[in-house]
């Protein structure tokens, strides 16, 4: 596959998130690479807590129909991850079982997911960097069939990580944020 389709998102719904910028560093790795990346927010899919009662009442939301069709039309997902509580966000997890549920008869549960590469990364203000969402996050989706790769970035006081335009003052881990795009295009390969 020479273009591999990529969706890049945050776990986080804030406006001013370190992960989104941290994602939006790894598309552009992606992007540099050769893929075609769809960067999107999870605030702009809101979607009401997954509930089957609601589900089997009125069907699938819009919002998360939409986002499962996203997931649908692309090969691999970029995704940081921020850390709450020391695990990944409600809204990340959220997402994802919306967006693994079948709806049709003939679809299976995970359909969408199965067979997908990602790679992770987190950001948070904390000494760890958000790691310890990450130890959580690779299970999850490597038991919901996505293949995850090895490499991951974790950014620690995020709040003085990154410049006022977004990008990582540190060039080691701009290098290894855009890398880690970079690898999950070559994985397409």
């Amino acid at each position: 596959m020479k273009h591999p389709r990529l969706l890049a998102f945050s776990g986080s719904l804030r406006a001013a998130s370190y992960n989104q910028k941290l994602v939006t560093l790894a598309a552009s790795g992606a992007r540099d690479a050769g893929a075609d990346v769809t960067l999107i927010s999870l605030r702009d899919f809101r979607m009401p807590l997954f509930d089957e009662d609601l589900e089997s009442a009125e069907g699938m939301p819009e919002a998360a129909q939409n986002l499962k069709a996203l997931f649908a039309s692309h090969d691999g997902l970029i995704i940081a991850s921020p850390e709450y509580n020391s695990t990944i966000t409600a809204a990340l997890k959220n997402a994802i079982d919306w967006v693994s549920r079948a709806t049709s008869e003939d679809e299976k549960p995970l359909s969408v997911l199965s067979g997908k590469t990602a790679v992770i990364m987190s950001a948070s203000p904390g000494g760890y960097g958000g790691a310890r969402s990450l130890v959580q996050l690779r299970p999850f989706l490597e038991n919901i069939r996505i293949k995850v790769l090895p490499d991951q970035v974790s950014v620690p006081k995020a709040y003085e990580a990154f410049t006022e335009e977004g990008q990582l003052v540190d060039p080691e881990q701009a290098a290894a944020v855009k890398t880690l795009g970079e690898k999950l295009v070559a994985s397409f390969a």
